[in-house]
């Protein structure tokens, strides 16, 4: 029995499913167009919904806002189920939605991390994720064996080891990389989902980016490379040797950021020009510690962006994975350009992951939206606005007030 038959199972037993639900096929009669065509919702059970789901954001919240750990606090999907079981809707409906929620919850986002050596991805991993909760090890394929992976539940990180060290170890390592783009899930889709380039902002050798763009990625990728592949300049702190940065505000003075600004438009467009990859890089700080002396100390930087960038390279009906697993270090979230606001435009693609994903039920690839659950534009907006309050607070208990 899978562990999907399993729960279906436990939840018949416990009285929260129909005695008829079927769990021996990968769609049940419940969960066919054919099915949810007959038994659409009228307005007042599709808003009932969505408060349904409201509610369960909240929850979540507040196991966060009571300063709970990580793995002590429920998960969003967790919460999710808790109140589907318990929403007052028919059981038809209560059926779909837990199947559905089972679907959502078992896609996995799984990001590749790559760069030169002493680029910063580990760090940089560290300061956008919990972590310290991960489980980590190595692709248990030969092909990927120098692959480490970080694995927070459906949110998996693999980091490469870094390039440009040797030209024999460099050609191990892009063998790996090109074995894990094209290795596939168990629904015969890319694992990849993306990947982080990550470059020194400080130099100005990009040979190695460039041949692993043009060698590697595009290759891998195809058409979809625009979509897929974000580069971000880490260490901006010291890209000016480490002079023009005020450390008491933790950003980059006038002059570095003008100097910053052009550096990743120059980077960006000498990609473009070698590669054809059109893209508009980041640059950000992912800090550091060393020993306890103040001055050895420095907070990251452009976090926020940065994670803007990464959880919209994502498919929308995977983006929740990102709620459970951000780091709840404060201050990684508390200094950026200031150019957007990054928190509350992450908190948009988290509330669009739940429109597309949940109540609008994308299958497959397909948006089923009017077909699967009858939910008529307005009432997704009206929806939209209540939740978004709600998705703010958990982002905002985990950055601070600033959000």
């Amino acid at each position: 029995m899978t562990e999907r038959e399993k729960k279906i199972e436990a939840m018949r037993q416990a009285g929260m499913l129909p005695a008829e639900y079927e769990t021996d096929t990968e769609q049940s009669d419940y969960e066919t167009p054919a099915f949810v065509k007959n038994h659409r919702k009228d307005p007042s059970t599709i808003v009932g919904s969505a408060t349904m789901v409201t509610q369960a954001v909240e929850k979540a919240v507040k196991g966060v806002m009571k300063d709970e750990k990580a793995n002590d606090r429920q998960s969003i999907y967790d919460v999710l189920e808790e109140e589907i079981v318990a929403s007052d809707i028919p059981e038809a409906e209560k059926v779909k939605k837990l199947s559905y929620l089972l679907k959502l919850r078992s896609r996995s986002v799984n990001i590749l991390v790559t760069g030169a050596t002493g680029v910063g991805k580990s760090s940089t991993i560290n300061a956008l994720f919990n972590t310290e909760i991960a489980k980590v090890g190595v692709g248990v394929d030969p092909e990927t064996s120098l692959i480490e992976c970080y694995e927070l539940d459906n949110l998996i990180i693999w980091d490469t080891p870094g390039l440009g060290d040797n030209v024999e170890t460099d050609k191990e390592i892009k063998k790996q990389i090109i074995a894990k783009l094209n290795e596939m899930n168990d629904e015969n889709e890319p694992l990849i989902d993306m990947v982080l380039v990550i470059l020194d902002a400080s130099s100005k050798d990009l040979g190695t980016t460039f041949d692993l763009i043009n060698n590697v990625l595009m290759p891998c990728f195809g058409e979809e490379a625009q979509n897929r592949i974000l580069i971000a300049l880490n260490q901006s702190d010291i890209a000016m040797k480490g002079v023009h940065w005020d450390k008491e505000k933790n950003a980059p003075d006038e002059v570095l950021e003008k100097f910053l600004e052009k550096k990743t438009a120059s980077v960006g467009d000498r990609i473009r020009e070698a590669t054809g990859l059109d893209t508009e890089p980041v640059y950000f700080c992912a800090g550091y510690m060393e020993g306890t002396d103040s001055d050895e100390v420095r907070r990251p930087y452009n976090l926020t962006k940065l994670l803007y960038h990464i959880v919209r390279s994502v498919p929308k009906e995977k983006r929740l994975a990102f709620i459970d697993n951000l780091s709840e270090e404060q201050e990684n979230w508390s200094y950026d350009d200031q150019k957007s606001d990054y928190l509350r435009m992450t908190g948009d693609t988290f509330i669009d992951s739940v429109c597309n994903s949940f109540l609008d039920g994308a299958d497959d690839g397909r948006e089923l939206g009017d077909i699967l659950f009858g939910i008529p534009g307005g009432i997704i907006g009206s929806f939209v606005g209540g939740a978004y309050g709600v998705v703010r607070g958990i982002i905002g208990t985990l950055v601070g007030e600033r959000y």
